[in-house]
Formats: C-alpha cells, sequence, structure tokens
C-alpha cells in the first residue's frame, strides 16, 4: 500500500505515466489509481481473505466458537486452548491465525443477531432509590485447606458503595443474613431492590417481568420496606453494576487466592477492604468525591433500619429414638422430651434453633459439612440419670468437655460401674439444682478432700432447705416498758410457806 506522501507527489508531479512510474519504481496501474482517487484517498482494502491454513478447519472452528459462546463466563474456552483443540485434529496454522478468525466472528455475529445485542442505554439512579444484588463463586483458603465459598456482593446504584460477604453456600438464610448485615454496613435500607431469578427469592418465571417471588423472601422484603424487582433471564446488564463489580471485586479482593483461619476472619477482612476502597476511587459521575463521600451524601435519603430480619428458614422433621434430627445432611442432637416427635427447625446462617412448638429442645452451631453427628451430652441427661451405664461408650459422651470442678470429681471417682453410677447421680442433680449449684457444691465436697457422691447431694440438700425466718424488728411504740428478766426464782416468790415445805 502506498503511503500518503508518495500519492500526492504522484498527483504533483504527473505529467506522462511512464516517467514517474520509472522515478518512483511504481506501476503505471497503480499511478492511474493515484491521479484518479478523490482528494489523494489511496486505501486497499482486501476483498477475499484467504485462509490457507484454516480453510479446511473453518467449519469446525465455528462450531467451536459458537459452543463457546453459549458457556457460561467461567466455562469459556481461551483461544490457546481453541487453537489446541485443532492442533490435536491437524491443524498447523498459528494461534495468531485462530484469535483473528474468532475477532471477526464475533464481529460478523452480533451484526447477524442485531444491533440490538451490543447497545445499551445509560441507566441513572436517584439517592437511596435502589441497590442491586447478586452471588458470586470465589477460591479462598481457610484453615490451610482449599474452599470455595459463595460471596454475597450488594451494591447502592447512586453512590456505588459495595458490600460483600463470603458464605460457604448459598441458602436463603445466608441471603437473608447477607441483607442484614449489609443494610447495617450502608446505615439504612434503599426503597427497590434488583435481583436476577435466584431459587432463593423466585419461585417462578412467567413472560416478561411478572414473577412469584418465594414467600419467606416477601416477608423480608415486607420487613425492610423493599421493593423486589427481578431482571428478566440472561439478561445481565439489567443489573450491570453489580455484574461489573463481580469482576472487579474478584481481582481486588481475591487474587492472589485468600488464606484465613476461619470464615469470620474473612469476612471480617473482607468488610474492611470495602471501607478502603470506597475511599480511594472517584465516583464515576462525580469526579470530585469518592464513593465514600458520595455514601454519607446518600445515606440521608435511604429509609433507616428499625431492626434487624429474624432471618431464619423453617422446616420440619422428624425425631428419632436417638433424639437426632437430620438436616441439611447432619444430624443434631435434641431434647428427649421429644423423642419420636416432628420439631421445626430454624435455620439461620450461623446456627440451628429447634423447637417444639414454643419451646426451644436444641440449639446448635451451624455446620455446613456432610455427614457428620452433632451431640450436645447435656441433651441426653435425662436419659443417663436412668441408664448410668452409657456413660461409658454412650456416643455423645465422648470426650465431653465438662466443668472444670466436674472433670476433678471424675477423675478423683475413677473407672468403673460403681464410678460411673456415682458419678451420673452428682450429673442428674444438675437437672433438679442447675449447673451452677452443682459445680459450687462438687469445689466446696473437694476441698475438704472428700470425693463422695453423698457429701455432694447432701451439700445441695442443705442449700435447698428454706432460710430462716427474719427476727422480727418491733417498733418503738409497741416496746414493753419493763421487758421481761430470766429469772426463776420470782416463781418462788409466788408460793407460801406450807407449799415451800
Amino acid at each position: 500500500m502506498l503511503v500518503l506522501e508518495t500519492v500526492v507527489r504522484i498527483r504533483r508531479e504527473y505529467a506522462g505515466g511512464k516517467a514517474i512510474a520509472r522515478d518512483l519504481h511504481v506501476s503505471r496501474k497503480v499511478i492511474r489509481k493515484a491521479i484518479r482517487a478523490p482528494e489523494g484517498a489511496f486505501d486497499y482494502r482486501l476483498k477475499v481473505q484467504p485462509l490457507p491454513r484454516i480453510g479446511p478447519f473453518q467449519d469446525r472452528l465455528d462450531v467451536l466458537l459458537e459452543e463457546n459462546e453459549l458457556r457460561g463466563r467461567r466455562d469459556r474456552l481461551r483461544m490457546t486452548r481453541i487453537h489446541d483443540l485443532l492442533v490435536r485434529e491437524g491443524f498447523e496454522g498459528s494461534h495468531d491465525a485462530v484469535r483473528r478468525y474468532a475477532a471477526r466472528w464475533k464481529i460478523e455475529r452480533r451484526r447477524d443477531v442485531g444491533d440490538g445485542t451490543t447497545a445499551f442505554i445509560p441507566m441513572l439512579f436517584q439517592p437511596g432509590e435502589a441497590y442491586q444484588f447478586d452471588w458470586s463463586h470465589e477460591d479462598v483458603e481457610i484453615a490451610g485447606k482449599p474452599m470455595r465459598v459463595k460471596a454475597a456482593h450488594m451494591r447502592l446504584c447512586a453512590s456505588r458503595a459495595v458490600y460483600v460477604r463470603a458464605y460457604p453456600r448459598e441458602t436463603q438464610e445466608t441471603l437473608f443474613d447477607a441483607h442484614a448485615r449489609g443494610f447495617a454496613f450502608f446505615g439504612g435500607v434503599p426503597r427497590r431492590g434488583i435481583y436476577d431469578n435466584m431459587k432463593t427469592a423466585v419461585t417462578s418465571v412467567f413472560t416478561g417481568k411478572d414473577r412469584v417471588f418465594n414467600r419467606r423472601f416477601l416477608i423480608m422484603a415486607d420487613h425492610y420496606m423493599v421493593e423486589p424487582t427481578a431482571c428478566s433471564p440472561a439478561a445481565g446488564w439489567e443489573k450491570g453494576q453489580v455484574e461489573n463489580q463481580v469482576q472487579t471485586i474478584r481481582g481486588r479482593f481475591f487474587q492472589p487466592r485468600l488464606r484465613f483461619a476461619s470464615l469470620e476472619e474473612l469476612n471480617g477482612w473482607l468488610e474492611a477492604e470495602c471501607r478502603r476502597w470506597a475511599e480511594r476511587p472517584a465516583h464515576p459521575e462525580q469526579s470530585e468525591q469518592t464513593v465514600a463521600q458520595m455514601l454519607e451524601i446518600e445515606r440521608p435519603a435511604i429509609q433507616s433500619m428499625l431492626g434487624p430480619f429474624d432471618d431464619f428458614n423453617e422446616s420440619e422433621h422428624g425425631v428419632s429414638g436417638t433424639c437426632l434430627i437430620s438436616y441439611d445432611r447432619n444430624r443434631y442432637s435434641v431434647l428427649p422430651t421429644v423423642a419420636r416427635r416432628t420439631v421445626q427447625v430454624r435455620a439461620y446462617a450461623d446456627r440451628i434453633v429447634v423447637r417444639c412448638g414454643d419451646e426451644v429442645v436444641a440449639e446448635h452451631p451451624r455446620f455446613f459439612g456432610r455427614n457428620r453427628t452433632i451431640y450436645d451430652p447435656w441433651h441426653y441427661l435425662p436419659v443417663l440419670a436412668r441408664k448410668p451405664g452409657a456413660l461409658r461408650n454412650g456416643a455423645p459422651f465422648q470426650d465431653w468437655e465438662l466443668p472444670p470442678a466436674l472433670a476433678r470429681l471424675r477423675r478423683k471417682l475413677g473407672n468403673g460401674d460403681d464410678a460411673d453410677r456415682r458419678f451420673v447421680r452428682v450429673l442428674a442433680a444438675v437437672l433438679t439444682d442447675g449447673l451452677e449449684l452443682v459445680e459450687a457444691a462438687v469445689r466446696e465436697a473437694l476441698a475438704t478432700g472428700t470425693a463422695s457422691d453423698d457429701l455432694i447431694l447432701n451439700i445441695l440438700a442443705r442449700r435447698r432447705e428454706p432460710p430462716r425466718p427474719l427476727t422480727i424488728v418491733t417498733s418503738e411504740d409497741n416496746a414493753l416498758r419493763h421487758p421481761p428478766i430470766a429469772d426463776c426464782s420470782r416463781y418462788d416468790q409466788l408460793r407460801n410457806f406450807h407449799a415451800a415445805a
């Protein structure tokens, strides 16, 4: 292709075709094109692209590119991988040839689909109007082990403030917990929430914007006075701010891979990073303000949060004869009073509470693993009081972390059936006297150098005796003028001489 200076020289010095062609070492055909070109515009455009290497593999490459477009963003193949797949099938071309073809293919595909797939309308939100919510998968290392966590992302649409929190799993209770913590972080609640069609919020998707939201999710929205709005299926641009946030936060926070001792430490660090990054970049529309400054401006416009939502997900479960319930692929112990009955399990993000009517029959920390049994040995104490022989091999009592006084008494009593029976007698007193009083009685008995269950129960019995009545204090007006004197000889004065004899 001729440079512009050569074209200008041809047009300026043209007198005859042969002379200028000989001086500039160009053909007469090129000279004619330069003279006839309007305003010196001499561009060479390739009308047909030869594909000597890709040609035989063009159909196969089109199939690979089409399949790659249908995959999710995380699962899409890189061009190096697509080139490698072609090489395995006999392709001898370079990676750059595949990359250039893929770029042209994508432009042609968008042109065939229509301009509406690549053109968008910029959105503008008023302060306190809306927030956007989404989930993402992130890889971290917790306690030295690799773990994939679900990160909850919230973003205020006006100020662009972000909040991120990691959970072991995406469930309805973690969704509720993320909202409560996010609203507390922002200092209030916007009027509208924008979501995708996640199952924890949407039950049914109909044509257009019609949705049937989950009943428990609607109760949460009503508690916070939020109007939920669901996006169209596969239309991530309708909540583009939080979609971009997922990619941005992954690069800022989660790369390289984070390493923490626990999820609590990870979430504390994430919240601190959200505050730190809010003070650094300028707002995309108000460049003279940071995101943190815009958040302070937006806070008066958002609704105040009256109180956190009781963020549980309730379900009914049956209790086995061994006082266990199965929930989320794990088993938890409950009180024996509800054995073989139906109970209500309220699952929170960090704990589960088991209720039977209005009575709480168990509460455990939430465990997100599988096939694990979580015991509370105190749940089995009423049964143990009737069956003291189960203390030695009972599964709930293995590695039982007893209070220090009871653990010392256990060691003093020793091993054997009689020792187990005597120790269970002391433990059974917890049901009537409470753990604190039993510990105090055990400490008093051990202080005397005696490890006797009879002595401990005697101490508890004495402490259960009603207190002595207080001394009656007589008022000054009712006080006796002549207090009685304890003198028995005064009775002898009432007897005559004969009686005395």
